[in-house]
């Protein structure tokens, strides 16, 4: 392909008109690069589902042009769904330190480690992909290591910011590289991708220093045990915790998987200091006084299986929440989530301890890690962008960053709000949306290897709502003739001992159905059964149940 024949395209796979499940795609010729690999966890309506993942048909479609997958930082809805992508298709993967080695824990688990290749990267690495040149910036975020990504192109320069916010007084001092984003800015930026997670909230985000504050000082007021809750994956927060635990003079125990795992990652790696003789075993917290002890654990979101869930009904044998004792939720609840966190925090008061949750602005105990207003602003005025596209955020948030994007110098009608799927063109540094490519949703099961679809779903859905009614019929190989009646068998559908009326007359709609067949034609009889016996309960019921017809020809 001539070089006046390439175009820059930009899309994304996942995480616009969402938070979650983050996927974006810089392609240029024949050069292919991906940004993040993220997952999201599925609300109740999507029955049995554990994780949603990106429909990555089209990277499939292109395996030929992919140079490497990039991940800006550790986070779940940025990396949760790689061991899956992998499975699928092979590339290098590009990360820090941190974010390599939380990686490395998934795809241990999923048995892909060895043949997987993972390639190291820090803020002052250069790569060269074809024709994309990439290099980086450090951010500030609620995970270490997180970087912002700059690609190289011939059309010019696209700035991918990550997740970022700037805080002028991190806790582990990896402060955000302002000037080498204004030096970015100066030497021009055809496109800025950046995150508008909090696009909705006015001034600068605190820093996370303020949250060691506000912890310390409950710590200090606590009479017995302490448990505390936060995001297993904020080391930040985490290092805190262990400074106030050092201060009050107490022993810190860690609860949940996640929690023991990624604290692991963080101390082999030297992202936080915990000394030997502060951790216990959560066995040994009942041998302790409850003044002498921290219990740090998963669950401030409410999830019903995480430790923080199972220690509210006192549904664990090492930990047991006693009267006075002092439990501190140190998130912020995720919109959709107040439910499950309320009903937690109900039976932590019924079990007689002091809670301390609500919000960030009533207790202190949390600050968000992404930017406010006045950081989008920061961020789009050292960038200087001519086109500007606003992810990470349903499409209210897209909406107001675009205006911010106005206020500060970006033209009106040089930003695009796009969907997943929408693909932004660059040709002759003029850019435009006209065409979209295949993007949507995958569905995967008990967060093992079976990705499920739509039909599968829906089948789930009908069952939930309607309930099932299996209909067993034996009729002869030979002639198809019936030999025995049909037996009505109801699951969720109705109560068959209130219901012999109805069961009765389906039995007899069976028989009708299939006496006039003249030969063992099954498939047929099946779809005859389930089209007479459907139509038969609507009209009886107005219920539409989930029909599975058994022939059993002797």
């Amino acid at each position: 392909m001539s070089e006046k024949d390439k175009t820059l395209s930009i899309f994304a796979l996942g995480g616009i008109n969402e938070i979650g499940k983050n996927m974006y795609v810089i392609e240029y010729g024949d050069d292919l690069l991906i940004v993040d690999c993220g997952a999201k966890f599925a609300d109740e309506s999507l029955l049995g589902i554990d994780l949603i993942i990106p429909d990555v048909t089209y990277l499939q479609q292109n395996e030929h042009k992919i140079r490497g997958l990039i991940v800006t930082h550790g986070h779940e809805d940025h990396i949760g769904g790689i061991p899956y992508f992998l499975k699928k298709i092979q590339c290098p993967i590009y990360a820090t330190r941190f974010t390599l080695g939380l990686i490395e824990l998934k795809l241990r688990e999923h048995k892909i480690l060895r043949e997987s290749t993972l390639v190291e990267i820090n803020s002052k690495s250069k790569l060269e992909f074809g024709d994309i040149n990439v290099s980086f910036f450090r951010t500030s975020h609620s995970i270490p290591d997180c970087l912002g990504i700059v690609f190289h192109t011939p059309e010019g320069n696209i700035v991918h910011t990550g997740d970022f916010k700037f805080d002028l007084t991190p806790v582990n001092d990896q402060y955000s590289d302002i000037h080498k984003m204004a030096k970015i800015g100066e030497q021009g930026v055809i496109a800025l991708i950046s995150e508008s997670t909090n696009a909705e909230r006015p001034g600068l985000t605190p820093s996370e220093k303020v949250v060691g504050t506000h912890i310390e000082d409950a710590f200090f007021n606590a009479t017995g045990k302490i448990i505390i809750s936060t995001f297993a994956s904020n080391v930040n927060r985490v290092q805190q915790i262990v400074n106030a635990t050092m201060k009050t003079n107490r022993r810190l125990a860690l609860l949940g998987r996640s929690m023991v795992n990624v604290v692991k990652v963080a101390r082999d790696r030297g992202y936080v200091d915990i000394p030997d003789w502060m951790l216990i075993d959560a066995r040994e917290v009942r041998n302790l006084p409850p003044e002498k002890v921290v219990v740090l654990c998963t669950g401030s979101q409410g999830e019903p299986l995480a430790a923080l869930s199972r220690l509210s009904t006192n549904n664990n044998r090492d930990v047991k929440v006693l009267p006075n004792d002092t439990v501190i939720f140190a998130a912020s609840p995720i919109p959709g989530n107040e439910k499950s966190v309320s009903k937690i925090v109900d039976n932590l008061f019924q079990l007689g301890a002091k809670v301390i949750y609500g919000s960030a602005s009533i207790t202190g105990m949390h600050v968000s890690g992404h930017g406010y207003q006045e950081d989008l602003k920061l961020m789009l005025t050292l960038m200087k962008p001519k086109y500007f596209i606003p992810i990470h955020g349903e499409y209210r948030m897209l909406h107001l960053h675009r205006l911010l994007a106005e206020e500060v110098g970006v033209e009106e009608g040089h930003t695009f709000i796009i969907r997943n799927g929408d693909v932004v063109d660059i040709k002759n540094q003029e850019a435009r949306q006209t065409r979209k490519i295949p993007a949507g949703d995958t569905y995967v099961d008990n967060v093992g290897d079976d990705e499920i679809g739509d039909i599968v779903l829906r089948d789930r859905k009908v069952l939930s709502e309607e309930g099932m009614l299996v209909i067993v019929v034996t009729i002869n190989k030979q002639d198809g003739n019936r030999i025995s009646d049909p037996d009505s068998i109801s699951r969720g559908f109705v109560y068959a001992r209130n219901s012999e009326e109805l069961i009765a007359n389906v039995n007899e709609v069976v028989k009708q159905t299939i006496d006039p067949f003249k030969e063992a034609n099954i498939m047929g009889m099946k779809r005859a059964i389930k089209k007479e016996v459907g139509n038969f309960l609507f009209e009886q019921t107005k219920k539409k149940p989930m029909i599975l017809p058994i022939i059993i020809a002797v």
